[in-house]
């Protein structure tokens, strides 16, 4: 296990690390685009098809991808020596970093609703809004599927293996940006959701000081932080469902 963002690791390429943050969005993005019109067909929302794409495609290609690179390093399947996890930090520190960083993610989310609004209507119009099903018009049976598969892949999975593979794996190896780094890494983190493009100045901003505090502490601290932003969806969802 590497023990902090000193050691001593091979960096990408400024190419190879452009495509390996946004091949996956792309991938993501066609798969969710394909299963919209059988999954609304069926009688589901939008964001089941995200779902599925989160399992057909975003946790076989991240995860196997930096399977198949300890593979090829140690000769098994491991993350050791792949993975940046950072340095032991207190107890109590985290105590204090991740509601924080929650609070101020949430706050940079929620301020920015009315940008992310107009960059909807005023440039991305034809992209069809992600339904959360929470507007009406399904079944009960429905969302209680729909959002166990937000449970599971949407607030755990998902952000798990997504924290493993851009703030462990492609963050510490981009040193070719320099000083620029954690704003490059957040653009490009951004622009990997190209199912919502609406979203990218918030995202970039929301995603700085995650990128930042990992960086300065360690991996589980993004992982817990994006699996608490994550959970807001199924709160809401869970909420729903109870009260109908």
């Amino acid at each position: 296990m590497t023990n902090n963002y000193q050691t001593q690791i091979e960096h990408s390429s400024p190419l190879k690390s452009l495509i390996l943050h946004l091949l996956p969005g792309v991938l993501i993005g066609l798969c969710y685009f394909l299963l919209l019109t059988p999954i609304t067909k069926n009688g589901y929302p939008s964001i089941t098809a995200l779902m599925l794409s989160i399992v057909i495609v975003l946790i076989p290609f991240e995860l196997g991808y930096l399977l198949y690179l300890g593979n090829r390093k140690k000769g098994g399947l491991s993350l050791r020596n792949i993975i940046v996890y950072g340095k032991r930090i207190p107890l109590w520190q985290y105590f204090v970093l991740v509601p924080s960083l929650f609070v101020v993610i949430g706050l940079i989310f929620t301020l920015l609703k009315p940008l992310d609004r107009f960059l909807m209507d005023s440039l991305f119009s034809w992209i069809p809004a992600m339904d959360s099903g929470l507007q009406g018009g399904f079944s009960k049976p429905v969302l209680i599927r729909t959002y166990l598969l937000v449970g599971v892949f949407g607030v755990v999975l998902g952000p798990l293996v997504e924290e493993l593979y851009f703030r462990g794996y492609l963050l510490p190896r981009m040193n070719y940006a320099g000083k620029f780094s954690l704003v490059l890494h957040s653009f490009l983190f951004a622009l990997y959701h190209i199912f919502t493009p609406w979203m990218i100045v918030t995202r970039t901003l929301g995603m700085l000081p995650l990128a930042y505090i990992v960086r300065r502490t360690n991996l589980l601290v993004g992982i817990l932080v994006h699996i608490l932003i994550n959970s807001i969806d199924l709160i809401a969802g869970l909420l729903y469902i109870i009260n109908t």
